[in-house]
């Protein structure tokens, strides 16, 4: 299929994945009879009746975005294997903090992969019914991880299939594989099949298993009797409910309940939803699954038969990996990876907008929302995507009586609240993140102005100070012209901390009516200078007892201890190989990244640059005797180059360290002078920070400068 004559589809199915995940969140583990008691049947979100956010960290949304990568991060590789697959596990997962559900070695099936992988054993293996039991291997993750690989594949069932069965036996087995490539087929076929009869037919022809066709069809049966899914609930219950099956979250169960969904809701998106959440077992999976086949079944249209599921979503989703510059982002960022993934696939050239934010997907808004503070004053009454007469899409805010003493504006989150609101904060799964927007960059807007009389814009930015208490700093106004406006603003100093917001807002002293485009948003690249001080400037109150700061909180870590030192800055300690901590965004790419740091009691120690995850990138330590510079590429170090260096385990002593990338030229410098340079062209770009091996490090500031490319 030509990938940009499909596109909308993907995006509908990006989309679809993202609304049944938010409708089916909050009763996830309610029983049925609950559900039946509170809300009935569910076609709305109920985030609200339940204590939580809406936009929450899920590992439906994080795990099938996330593993999807190993397509980008092995060259869009055709023939992709189960074993590169768990190597991107390995990647993006930190242990007991990201993507999966933690519950232990043979109780949680994907905490049993991981630690599988993380012991040495490949993919499939590490997933298998021999190695892990039925009871592991036969649960629901392996189809709730699967859409990406349909959607990157749209038409192709048999490298769908393919690529579902690599996928999905990183970390399950048996018939748990047989449900996700017969869900992943169906959605590939979907992009041109829209018969949903017609889709359970021809994907039973990538299924070998008798015993799950056999299913398939009894539930094919019990769906044409009946108009009430009701009745196949109490059905599936009665022979196919949890007890009848071994684990805690059995695949066959939910797979039928996302079938009965798809057959009983017909061509309506909303209905379907409906019965996904409203049937009680794993709901957020079953809709999630459910959602994104009927996205590219029915595309952009299908959300327009019942009520608005698209407003209160804005895009938003965190994807929470190792890769902690890339955990706030949309349908349309997303969408945009699945595109080049498919296109690179096909052999197919296709543009994609250079811009972070270009609204480029009927409807989208990539997390634009009104700016809740000062609500009072807030005159801005509307959001909204367009379509220009030029062929490019835009975002449109809307005022009304816009004047003296009164604003409209709008903000998009750049990092997380750090005091989220709701009785649960914002979900079981963690939170770990670095922000998108840092001190030092450049902000640039396309802006048009259709009125002859038009108000002042301002960027502003809200960031957590040194009391982690909220503060906002405003640009100069700019005053609109009719037509295309294009402005610049470049960062202001927050003096290291977190920058959870960036906004606009549009003033007036005469009383205005009307509307502007966004018809761009972007910030991107390195800052021209990112520096975080000593602890005791960047919070005054810490003691020796602190363990967590909103400025610590903007750096990932997968090391085993990582705290605020009382002394200096940063505490890392790792007892074992490759403890990292970075931060940054995936544009940064040609930089200088220093610290000072305390070195003594480890194996090896210094700087990270270009990280993509945590072990994808180049590192540059001190280690006995030698200064190395080397680049990690999942289990392997391969050194880049090595010089002697005085330098002897075990004795304290502080080293000034600068690690800097320029294109493919890449160089440490400790105490001022060049201790090591070399050569290397695998990554071009990547997060920053530090890396220590069998020991512990101090770090004293952290400061990063853009170096102009050679």
């Amino acid at each position: 299929m030509e990938i940009n004559r499909i596109k909308e589809d993907i995006y509908a199915g990006v989309l679809g994945k993202m609304i049944g995940v938010y409708l089916g969140r909050p009763v996830e583990g309610w029983t049925y009879e609950k559900i039946q008691k509170h809300f009935g049947e569910i076609y709305y979100y109920k985030n609200h009746k339940t204590g939580a956010p809406l936009i929450v960290p899920d590992d439906d949304i994080s795990g099938t975005f996330a593993f999807f990568r190993s397509l980008e991060d092995n060259g869009y590789d055709p023939e992709l294997t189960a074993e590169a697959i768990g190597d991107t596990w390995l990647n993006y997962i930190i242990e007991n903090q990201t993507i999966l559900w933690w519950g232990g070695l043979a109780r949680s099936t994907e905490h049993t992969a991981y630690l599988r992988l993380k012991n040495g054993i490949k993919a499939p293996k590490s997933g298998s019914v021999e190695l892990n039991g039925r009871s592991m291997a036969e649960q629901i993750g392996s189809e709730i991880f699967i859409d990406t690989w349909a959607l990157a594949n749209p038409g192709n069932p048999e490298r769908t299939a393919r690529m579902a069965k690599a996928a999905a036996s990183v970390s399950h087995g048996g018939v748990a594989i047989d449900a996700a490539v017969y869900l992943a087929v169906m959605e590939s076929m979907a992009f041109e099949e829209k018969n949903i009869d017609a889709l359970l037919d021809g994907a039973m022809e990538y299924v070998d298993n008798r015993e799950f066709k056999e299913l398939v069809q009894e539930l094919r049966a019990q769906c044409a009797g009946t108009d009430d899914w009701h009745q196949v609930r109490r059905w599936i219950a009665e022979n196919h409910g949890y007890e009848k099956y071994p684990g805690n979250c059995p695949m066959i169960t939910n797979h039928l309940v996302v079938l009965m969904a798809l057959l009983m809701g017909g061509d309506d998106f909303h209905k379907s939803c409906m019965i996904a959440c409203s049937s009680g077992w794993d709901t957020d999976c079953n809709s999630g699954n459910v959602g994104c086949l009927n996205g590219i079944r029915l595309g952009l249209k299908g959300f327009q038969k019942g009520n608005d599921l698209r407003k209160a979503v804005a895009d938003r989703m965190y994807i929470v990996t190792s890769d902690g510059g890339s955990c706030i982002s949309d349908a349309v960022l997303e969408t945009r990876k699945i595109v080049k993934a498919a296109a690179a696939l096909n052999g197919e050239e296709i543009r994609l907008p250079r811009e972070r934010m270009a609204f480029e997907y009927p409807g989208s808004v990539q997390g634009i929302i009104p700016y809740d503070k000062e609500t009072e004053e807030q005159v801005l009454t509307r959001i909204e995507n367009t379509f220009e007469s030029d062929g490019e899409y835009g975002c449109r805010l809307s005022y009304e009586r816009l004047g003296a003493g009164v604003h409209a504006s709008a903000c998009v989150d750049t990092f997380v609240d750090l005091k989220p609101k709701g009785k649960d904060g914002t979900s079981y799964f963690d939170v770990l993140c670095s922000p998108t927007l840092y001190s030092g960059q450049t902000v640039s807007a396309s802006v048009k102005a259709e009125d002859a009389q038009n108000p002042d814009f301002r960027f502003f930015i809200e960031y957590f100070n040194e009391e982690d208490e909220l503060e906002v700093l405003k640009s100069d106004g700019f005053a609109l012209e009719k037509g295309e406006n294009l402005l610049t603003w470049e960062v202001p100093d927050t003096e290291g901390h977190a920058i959870y917001r960036l906004g606009i807002t549009l003033t007036s002293q005469e009383c205005v009516s009307g509307s502007i485009i966004l018809k761009t948003l972007d910030w991107s690249n390195v800052p021209v200078r990112y520096c975080m001080g000593r602890s005791m400037e960047m919070t005054p109150s810490l003691t020796p007892w602190t363990t967590k700061t909103s400025w610590l909180a903007t750096f990932v870590s997968s090391a085993d201890c990582y705290c605020p030192d009382y002394t200096t800055t940063f505490s890392i300690s790792h007892s074992g190989h490759n403890g990292v901590v970075t931060t940054g965004t995936l544009d940064w790419d040609n930089y200088s990244v220093s610290s000072a740091l305390t070195l003594g009691q480890q194996d090896a120690a210094g700087l990270v640059a270009r990280a993509k995850g945590h072990r994808r990138y180049y590192g540059a330590v001190l280690t006995n005797g030698q200064a190395v510079i080397y680049r990690q590429k999942d289990g392997e170090r391969t050194p880049v180059a090595s010089e002697s260096f005085d330098f002897e385990s075990g004795v304290d002593h502080i080293y000034n360290m600068k690690f800097t990338v320029n294109n493919d030229t890449l160089t440490l410098y400790v105490d001022g002078k060049e201790a090591v340079s070399g050569r290397d062209s695998a990554y071009t770009c990547g997060g920053a920070g530090f890396v220590v091996d069998y020991g512990a490090i101090l770090a004293d500031r952290f400061e990063i400068t853009r170096v102009k490319g050679e």
